[in-house]
């Protein structure tokens, strides 16, 4: 019989993201960030591929992509305030670990599946994060969907591709919570 944790249960019934943009230094770095990664990579991982890996930015990683930012918004055409906000999201940023899905060729498991390890893992990050008393949000954003910029800026290879940007540092003010799905709105029960 598993054992049961309340406590556990009662933080995943509260948790709640902060965003990105009202997380301040300082951020969880050393032994405790490895504390948090290693909660996060004991995601459901069906095979044992790790069809995932992280990339940790820190504050000279992030000022570093945060100033390649403007040049290729112009290239891609990209509205000048969606170039500013993606710009501000990184400088501003006092920790952010990119979660990069890394399928493999499997015949056992499909490319799906490891899809979404790769995002059970970055939910994994953020509520550890979040358990462990830091303000966290995953994010993605424009720049990082776009395949040059990320294989120049983050080192992806072919094939790889950023699942989240998960943001962690302290938060500067508590989020309201929002509403919830009613769970009458999307549960049904398969006929017996």
């Amino acid at each position: 019989m598993s054992v049961t944790s309340p406590a556990a249960l009662a933080f995943l019934l509260a948790r709640r993201s902060h965003p990105a943009r009202t997380l301040r230094p300082p951020a969880p770095a050393g032994a405790e960030l490895d504390v948090l990664l290693t909660a996060a990579a004991r995601a459901p991982d069906h095979g044992k591929l790790v069809p995932w890996r992280f990339v940790v930015l820190d504050r000279p990683a992030l000022a570093r992509l945060a100033a390649a930012v403007p040049a290729r918004g112009e290239e891609l055409g990209v509205e000048p305030d969606r170039v500013a906000k993606m710009r501000a999201q990184l400088a501003e940023a006092p920790l952010v670990v990119a979660v990069v899905a890394a399928p493999r060729a499997d015949p056992r498991i499909p490319e799906i599946e490891q899809i979404l390890s790769a995002g059970a893992v970055c939910l994994g990050l953020l509520n550890a994060a979040l358990a462990a008393g830091w303000g966290a949000a995953w994010v993605t954003g424009w720049v990082v969907h776009d395949r040059p910029f990320r294989e120049r800026h983050l080192g992806l290879g072919a094939g790889e591709f950023v699942a989240g940007m998960v943001h962690i540092g302290t938060a500067s003010q508590t989020p309201p919570d929002r509403p919830r799905p009613d769970l009458a709105g999307i549960v049904t029960r398969a006929p017996a």
